[in-house]
């Protein structure tokens, strides 16, 4: 017996040395491989990149695994804070780290109920698991969360530590911190929350993915009410406001779950590759930068609401389906507004910057730019007849080297005059003008005017034969605008890091493309693209100048416009290059122009361009390019503009003094550089 009874004692002296040197060798492990609390001072959670737009909106959050936005203790919800701390860990403020009261407790209720009912976990336990350790329930993780705790505990404060936390904790849909969860669910800041919002927050924390209302709306509420109800059995609320709370109609947000609901998702994507570009994918997806762009909010929606318009409404009419429309301002460079295609979600290829598709007639102002600075004038007549031209050979399309091109209505109008011919958009007098200034001195034009696509050294260039860009039209149009300066496309103005420090500030890269006045000269001529040519259905009633523009077999329509303050460029098409109904140019692209800036420009201030000098208005015949006599007939006579030294010198027929002597008055007339028009 008493043999018995000693080999009882030994036994247990031994399992518990065994059980205790298996604690110590734990404990020890842990210790060894704790990580050092310290670092809590300089760890810095990851977070996403905001994007603004012009006007302070924010257009998008980027991010990956972890969408976060940091925010102080100070603005986040009071009604918030009570009610994770109440729910979470109601002795935060009193424990040192760990709860042993929350502790028994819970190992009794669990006892009871045989499962894992309630939790005793700490805020600072959870801090410490979700920052240094992982979620795999272990023993030695349990030991290790608690040791942890204790050390936090000691080296910060409740209110630091409550701030690491709730930046910290996932509130479900890849959703961390309570700013970027306030954002997910009801589209405000934390510190907007009320009463009944940061309820339904705090019930998430259990279950974040099982609670979501997204998910399950019933449940969700269930949380809610339960965290009210504890509230309100902590006398923190009454019991009128946890019933108000309990019936207030909750406006949750699930566009920002679906990312559906974002305006200028092509220009996000346009920012965001440039961003990656610059300071690689780990900065701009988890190191918080603030990215302040050029874009408009108000202009953007006014273009995908217009560009959604006339794809639903004329887009089986004229076969097209898909547009792209992006403005500029011509003063500082600043994209406004981009919409890249029909629908980002389907495809997200942006032809507003991607696409390089031919220009068609659009091109043509280069041609006539590179005419005005070689001196020749707008009065200047251009025989459009059919005209065969002599171009390289080409074995598809002209094996002999001959080229009969056509105009657009398939008709010749025998002589015309120059600003007639751009008006119109005629093909063959064009050709010719590139002809005489030369193609070398085309392509510089378009050089400085800031088109930097390949372009072919060839005659159809002035039909838009080379590929370009969108913002590149707009861009380069944008010079006519500005007085004949050249600014580079901005989009993004300024970055900061996440502590609020410009690490980017966008300066501005100019040059002078064009003489002032050569500007002049042209925006004169494209006014008369909207009020009497093929641009008139653009019409917008202010001061604007455009040009249209169709690519060969109709397969793309274009339409790029200005008027001084804004520069738009509207393209529409289809992606596999079949195509459209021959008006699109005309009757699309000119009409979804003039819907645009009617909204954009609404308030905006009427202003009207410089005026052209050193011109002077000449009556001449329209035939003949000579100046009117007494004998040449009324409908052939009108009134031009020419340069001083190509002002023509020889009369209709017979010299007529009294021609000779209008003509005179005139030149003196013109000494004050009157305004040109008809």
């Amino acid at each position: 017996m008493r043999k018995n009874k000693e080999f009882i004692i030994r036994t247990c002296l031994i399992g518990f040395l065994i059980v205790t040197a298996m604690v110590s060798i734990i404990t020890l492990q842990i210790l060894f491989q704790m990580p050092d609390i310290e670092t809590l001072n300089t760890y810095v959670p990851s977070e996403s990149t905001l994007i603004f737009s012009a006007d302070g909106k924010v257009l998008a959050r980027l991010h990956q695994e972890e969408n976060r936005q940091v925010v102080p203790l100070q603005k986040i919800s009071p009604y918030l804070i009570k009610s994770i701390i109440t729910v979470e860990d109601e002795r935060f403020y009193q424990h040192r780290g760990l709860d042993l009261y929350g502790i028994f407790r819970a190992s009794i209720k669990n006892a009871i109920y045989g499962r894992a009912v309630e939790g005793a976990s700490t805020i600072s336990q959870q801090l410490a698991r979700n920052v240094f350790l992982t979620r795999r329930k272990t023993i030695v993780r349990k030991l290790a969360e608690a040791i942890l705790a204790l050390q936090i505990e000691r080296r910060y404060t409740k209110d630091e530590i409550l701030e690491l936390y709730l930046n910290q904790v996932y509130w479900g849909h890849n959703s961390y911190g309570i700013e970027s969860a306030a954002r997910l669910y009801f589209n405000k800041s934390a510190t907007d929350l009320d009463l009944a919002e940061a309820s339904m927050l705090a019930g998430l924390i259990r279950g974040p993915e099982l609670y979501s209302p997204y998910r399950n709306f019933k449940l969700a509420k269930s949380r809610q009410i339960f965290v009210l109800n504890k509230l309100l059995s902590k006398d923190i609320i009454d019991e009128r406001t946890a019933n108000l709370a309990a019936i207030e109609e909750l406006s949750f947000s699930p566009a920002n779950l679906k990312r559906k609901g974002e305006i200028a998702p092509y220009f996000i994507s346009y920012i965001l590759q440039q961003l990656i570009e610059k300071y690689g994918e780990e900065t701009v997806y988890n190191e918080g930068l603030k990215v302040y762009t050029s874009l408009d909010s108000n202009m953007q929606i006014a273009a995908e609401d217009v560009i959604t318009q006339y794809i639903s409404q004329e887009g089986s009419r004229y076969r097209f389906s898909q547009s792209a429309l992006t403005s500029v301002d011509p003063r500082t460079g600043y994209i406004k507004a981009m919409v890249g295609g029909a629908d980002f979600y389907q495809s997200k290829f942006n032809r507003a910057v991607q696409a390089k598709r031919p220009p068609g007639s659009s091109f043509k102002p280069f041609v006539y730019t590179a005419a005005m600075e070689q001196g020749i004038s707008p009065g200047t007549i251009l025989m459009d007849t059919k005209t065969e031209f002599q171009v390289f050979p080409d074995k598809d399309y002209n094996p002999d080297g001959t080229w009969t091109p056509m105009n657009f209505d398939n008709k010749f109008h025998g002589p015309v005059t120059l600003r007639y011919a751009l008006e119109k958009s005629l093909n063959i007098p064009s050709i010719k003008l590139l002809e005489r200034v030369g193609i070398n001195s085309a392509i510089d034009v378009a050089r400085r005017m800031g088109i930097k696509s390949h372009l072919e050294p060839g005659l159809s260039l002035t039909l838009g034969a080379s590929e370009v860009t969108l913002l590149e039209m707009a861009s380069a149009f944008g010079t006519f605008a500005n007085d004949g300066i050249w600014v580079e496309p901005v989009s993004i103005v300024k970055i900061e890091n996440r502590d609020g420090s410009v690490i980017y500030k966008n300066q501005t890269n100019e040059r002078r493309a064009l003489d002032p006045n050569i500007a002049a000269v042209m925006v004169d001529l494209m006014k008369g693209v909207i009020t009497r040519g093929t641009g008139i259905r653009a019409n917008i009633g202010r001061p604007a100048a455009a040009k249209t523009g169709t690519s060969q077999a109709f397969r793309d329509a274009w339409f790029i416009g200005f008027v001084p303050q804004l520069t738009t460029g509207v393209w529409v098409g289809n992606d596999d290059n079949t195509s459209m109904e021959g008006v699109a140019e005309v009757g699309v692209c000119p009409r979804i122009w003039k819907s645009y800036n009617l909204r954009v420009l609404k308030d905006v201030p009427v202003q009207d361009f410089p005026k052209p000098e050193g011109l002077v208005w000449v009556e001449i015949n329209s035939k003949t390019g000579k100046l009117a006599s007494s004998a040449t007939p009324a409908s052939q006579r009108i009134r031009e503009t020419f340069w001083r030294n190509d002002v023509p010198r020889e009369y209709d027929q017979t010299e007529d003094e009294l021609s000779r002597q209008v003509y005179e008055d005139d030149r003196k007339d013109q000494d004050n550089d009157l305004p040109i028009g008809f």
